[in-house]
């Protein structure tokens, strides 16, 4: 009998789904929950450890620094720490320590999980990824605690220091400050800069970081690395001048700069975005669409993947070929960012209509139609920022934003990718077809 190989894109999601139902059973021990509270249940244990995992940030749980204990709280930092950097990353790299050898196989799941286009280097990129993740994360938390020490004890301090810096470069958007979350920070330029800062390096992707770190100079940035800074500064300016012309009553230049950053894919928020307008919240759920870049902490269809799409549109609307930093991009690239964009959108359009539809039997909490979309695609991007209804869904929509977080995180390439029975061994055909033009438009 043949034996059938596991696909990499497989090992990738059965990886990161097993952190999750383990992060759930977790979460579930009485324990996890401070005392005198009763033990969370199997569904909320689900959403949140999913969450976590997905380094999304949206919580079922009205207030976690009041519900969860401290081992619940280290599970949460860990459960985020993990989904953060992947579960594939951190399981090589502790192979790689303890001197086993890393065979084709494995460096080939490698390769997929961290999107990557050769074979060779990847135990180096693992190691590259695991060391510059401890070193920002480090550098974060002194800055934290700088500011935390002022408010807290020193281990209070110690531990939202921790917390807080592993949530912002990992994206997550969970905080253990309370029900104001940092909306009594709002002002604070050290800590606004701090977490904004972490949000940003781990949303541009391990790869540019150590492009940055090994070139040193922009001229000898890849043209990748080039596109990711330029894309994401765009949108970070972006979208400080969208939210503050918007709601310029509301919001202070430092307050539009930090939602400008964290919409995309962290979930923290400085401000009560109920009080933001319809047209607002529109583009808030546009950017969280868009996201972080690839190989990062982030969630969305990628800011490479907008480039390219807004690219190929001018260019075909120019009549001119797709020529960008003097190269000329090719058609899979094309063809993949319009397939990774068609069907992210298709599927949280799906996941809406669903969770529209058993929310629509909801008799305890009655809830919009914007407030179901900003919850569906804040759940999409693996963003986590809510209009506050998520304590009120009922368990199907939990279920359901728990699946969309999920498939988030890992990208519609990644879970669809699963039912390709040729991985690795694309099929080959030496037939050529006649070419046939068809109407368009």
């Amino acid at each position: 009998m043949k034996n059938k190989k596991i696909s990499p894109f497989a090992i990738v999601v059965i990886s990161f789904l097993t952190i999750i139902l383990v992060g759930m059973l977790l979460l579930k021990l009485p324990f996890s929950t401070k005392e005198g509270l009763d033990p969370l249940s199997w569904v909320d244990s689900l959403f949140l450890s999913t969450s976590a995992v997905c380094v999304t940030g949206l919580s079922t749980i009205p207030n976690i620094a009041e519900t969860l204990s401290i081992f619940g709280k280290v599970v949460l930092a860990i459960l985020i720490q993990i989904g953060g950097l992947g579960i594939v990353t951190i399981a090589i790299y502790v192979l790689v320590v303890l001197g086993i050898r890393i065979g084709v196989t494995e460096r080939y799941v490698i390769k997929e999980a961290l999107n990557q286009h050769h074979l060779g280097g990847m135990i180096k990129l693992v190691r590259s990824i695991i060391f510059t993740s401890l070193i920002i994360e480090g550098f974060g938390f002194i800055l934290n605690f700088i500011f935390f020490i002022q408010d807290f004890s020193f281990f209070e301090a110690i531990g939202h220091s921790a917390f807080h810096t592993i949530s912002s470069f990992n994206n997550a958007g969970f905080d253990i400050l309370g029900s104001s979350s940092l909306q009594n920070y709002s002002d604070n330029l050290l800590l606004n800069i701090n977490t904004m800062l972490m949000i940003v390096v781990g949303g541009i992707g391990f790869i540019v970081i150590r492009d940055i770190v090994d070139k040193k100079s922009w001229r000898n940035l890849s043209i990748y690395s080039k596109i990711v800074l330029k894309t994401t500064l765009l949108l970070i300016v972006l979208g400080t001048l969208i939210i503050k012309v918007f709601e310029y009553n509301n919001v202070t230049w430092l307050e539009a700069a930090f939602q400008s950053v964290t919409t995309r894919t962290a979930g923290f928020s400085t401000v009560n975005l109920s009080l933001f307008s319809y047209t607002t919240l529109i583009v808030i759920i546009i950017f969280m669409f868009i996201g972080a870049s690839p190989n990062s902490t982030g969630g969305g269809i990628k800011t490479t993947t907008l480039y390219i799409i807004f690219k190929s549109i001018t260019s075909f609307l120019a009549g001119k070929p797709f020529i960008t930093h003097k190269r000329k991009i090719e058609d899979t690239n094309k063809t993949k960012a319009f397939v990774v964009a068609i069907l992210a959108f298709s599927v949280t359009i799906f996941m809406f209509l669903i969770v529209s539809l058993i929310e629509a039997k909801n008799t305890s909490y009655d809830m919009s139609f914007l407030e179901v979309l900003f919850e569906t695609f804040s759940a999409f991007g693996t963003v986590g920022l809510s209009l506050g209804i998520t304590p009120y869904l009922l368990p199907g929509s939990k279920i359901v934003l728990s699946l969309l977080m999920f498939i988030g995180r890992l990208g519609p390439i990644t879970i669809f990718g699963i039912m390709n029975k040729n991985w690795g061994h694309p099929e080959i055909t030496h037939v050529n077809y006649a070419s046939e033009k068809i109407l368009v438009g």
